[in-house]
């Protein structure tokens, strides 16, 4: 771990275990959403400074590159303050008795395994005992298509695919950057996140200042992309009616075909882990996508295939544990 000089401090609580405590709070507890009701969500000031840079400096009057210019500095500028918040909060972690605590909490906040695990888990039961409009209406928070367009097959695949999605971005990749680079890692990656959710769409409006953070994204997502897709294969060894071997072919094969490589490795191994057909065409506010199928199983998928989706998410993330508490185990022999 590079934690740019206060790795290791005297008396300081190594951040690996603040990790797996973390991990394993939010697993049983969620992400403190009391808390959040009380204090409002660490990421709520990263994303009003991007919506403040949006106001100021992207404005229709100016060229498309004079916009991806200003784009480019709002980016460094808000990884910069980012960072610099994130190693404050390590160095006080290091340095202030109990000052750890507050960096637990904010991992937990961070990290969203039992988060999203509940969020999916509640589109399925809807989708099993209170019908097709309530389960609509359950999955809308986590998606962008018009879920008012979707059948009951629609709102099945949509639950699965965010699993598969939110297991990269929400569980895997916030604890990878913070394994490498600790608690100013994890908050630069997530402030790349808030950017790219915020600017980075293929608009008018927003294709060259969102350029940059969308890249970005992309950069920070390659590698654990790759672990979420190792996971997922892993774990199928481990899933009832998983075909380990079906995962790793479609992932290998069909990754490249989703709207987004990264997000399309894991998607592909739990849609060839249960025979399934996921991504293909889909309805948007104003516009139809025919994205192509990852996966050459059936499109019908049903609660069912959600609630052994979950259990592979499940497994995944047990391993995201595993190699965390390996590697920690490794420092200390």
């Amino acid at each position: 771990m590079f934690l740019f000089g206060i790795s290791d401090h005297a008396g300081g609580f190594d951040p690996l275990i603040l990790l797996l405590m973390a991990m394993v709070i939010e697993t049983y507890a969620g992400q403190l959403r009391f808390l959040t009701r009380l204090t409002g969500h660490p990421l709520a000031l990263i994303e009003n400074m991007v919506s403040w840079f949006d106001r100021k400096l992207n404005r229709e009057t100016r060229s498309q590159m004079d916009r991806a210019v200003r784009g480019s500095i709002a980016a460094i500028v808000v990884i910069a303050v980012s960072g610099s918040v994130g190693w404050g909060f390590a160095w006080l972690s290091q340095t202030l008795p109990f000052a750890w605590i507050f960096e637990t909490i904010l991992l937990v906040m961070l990290i969203s395994q039992r988060g999203t695990y509940t969020a999916v888990r509640k589109v399925g039961l809807a989708l099993r005992d209170q019908g097709l409009e309530v389960a609509r209406q359950a999955i809308t928070p986590l998606i962008k298509e018009a879920s008012a367009k979707m059948d009951d097959h629609g709102v099945a695949r949509a639950a699965i695919e965010t699993s598969c999605m939110l297991l990269t971005t929400r569980a895997v990749a916030p604890v990878f950057w913070y394994v490498l680079f600790g608690f100013p890692g994890l908050l630069i990656y997530q402030a790349v996140a808030v950017m790219n959710e915020e600017l980075g769409h293929k608009t008018d409006k927003h294709r060259a200042f969102g350029f940059t953070a969308a890249r970005l994204y992309d950069i920070l997502l390659i590698i654990p992309a790759q672990l979420s897709g190792l996971f997922v294969v892993l774990a199928s060894l481990f899933v009832p009616t998983a075909n380990p071997a079906g995962a790793l072919k479609t992932m290998l094969r069909d990754a490249r075909k989703f709207r987004s490589y990264n997000l399309g490795v894991a998607l592909g191994a739990v849609a060839g882990a249960f025979n399934l057909a996921l991504g293909g065409p889909r309805k948007f506010t104003q516009e139809t996508k025919n994205d192509p199928w990852i996966g050459d199983g059936t499109a019908q998928a049903t609660p069912q295939d959600i609630r052994r989706s979950l259990y592979l998410f499940a497994v995944a993330c047990l391993l995201n544990g595993v190699w965390v508490a390996a590697f920690t185990i490794v420092r200390y022999v």
